[in-house]
């Protein structure tokens, strides 16, 4: 293991309670500007839909208003949901951001539809279409690439961007999938830890060298709130714990205010849902968090970290990130790691 590792951000652009969405995303690019001027490596967006505190539903549109308000932080998605979209219009999505943006695109993609059924029918697609995600990845990794000259269909613009594809996952299926094709892997440890350590043993195993990647690279991504206390940061990261315990009750709404008292929320089942989800979290002051990290990073040893501080306070978000260089755990402000 190295004796630091990049830290990169991902959000998921949240709504807070009472905040237009239009505000939301105004907090989304200070939370990325702060990310940048902290030194992060990358600053990505998840998509997901039909989810009135999520604003990152039109990822490509608004990951491109990211861009124009950032100058060097690797911009991208984390991920795009691709049996949402046809692989063509995926390559031309992210192939204009390409172009408008340079060598700061990343394309990170995964196999669930990031909704429920009923909002997936709305998207025209059918619950059959992730069966073709194997096919489907590698025909956006053909429709970015070099050889699509000689093609009836090519990406204009996408065809030879050669935008890096990323293999999203919480199962060994992504992970022998991204070891195969030679990809790099992320593993979604910060909602789904159950198959971690097993995950990153498959994709390690079954990792074959490409033209996109001579070596595995792993990142996992973990949630991180960081505070002056302990018992402020666990306050604010409420927020996070209740739109978990909403979401298994189908309530929908906007993001949650931080409460003093969870057990006057949620049940006992509940809070063992939460707890179990949610283990790979590091919440508190910098001296409470920092051997807990490393101790983390020691045991599966990625190659990169990305965290993501889903709440409510958007002043708590800015300071979590301010307070990262003080765990001295992070390479920040490099440009030495693989894109």
């Amino acid at each position: 293991m190295r004796n630091t590792i990049p830290l990169s951000f991902l959000d998921l652009a949240p709504v807070p309670t009472g905040k237009t969405i239009a505000e939301g995303i105004a907090q989304t690019v200070e939370i990325a500007k702060q990310a940048e001027k902290m030194g992060l490596n990358r600053y990505w967006m998840a998509e997901h839909h039909n989810m009135a505190g999520i604003a990152s539903a039109a990822t490509s549109v608004l990951l491109s208003h990211i861009g124009s308000q950032t100058e060097n932080i690797r911009i991208g998605s984390g991920g795009i949901m691709l049996p949402n979209h046809a692989p063509l219009v995926v390559a031309e999505q992210f192939g204009t951001l390409q172009a408008l943006y340079g060598d700061r695109i990343d394309l990170g993609v995964g196999r669930a539809p990031g909704t429920d059924g009923a909002t997936f029918q709305a998207l025209r697609r059918q619950m059959s279409d992730a069966e073709r995600f194997p096919q489907d990845v590698q025909e956006l990794l053909y429709l970015l690439g070099d050889n699509t000259d000689s093609s009836a269909v090519q990406a204009f613009p996408g065809a030879k961007s050669k935008v890096p594809v990323w293999m999203l996952g919480s199962s060994l299926f992504g992970a022998t999938l991204a070891g195969h094709l030679g990809l790099p892997y992320v593993f979604a440890s910060h909602f789904s830890p159950q198959m971690l350590s097993s995950a990153i043993t498959t994709y390690r195993d079954h990792f074959r060298p490409s033209a996109h990647l001579d070596k595995p690279y792993v990142m996992l991504a973990a949630n991180l709130l960081l505070a002056e206390d302990d018992e402020t940061a666990a306050y604010h990261f409420t927020s996070a714990q209740q739109s978990f315990v909403n979401l298994r009750r189908d309530v929908r709404g906007q993001m949650p205010k931080p409460v003093a008292d969870m057990d006057a929320i949620w049940s006992s089942s509940e809070k063992a849902m939460v707890d179990s989800a949610l283990s790979v979290s590091f919440i508190g002051a910098v001296a409470t968090v920092k051997p807990k990290l490393a101790d983390f990073i020691a045991q599966y040893e990625p190659d990169e970290l990305i965290v993501t501080a889903n709440i409510y306070d958007q002043a708590a978000r800015l300071q979590s990130l301010e307070l990262v260089p003080q765990l001295n755990l992070f390479t920040l402000q490099s440009d030495s790691v693989p894109a």
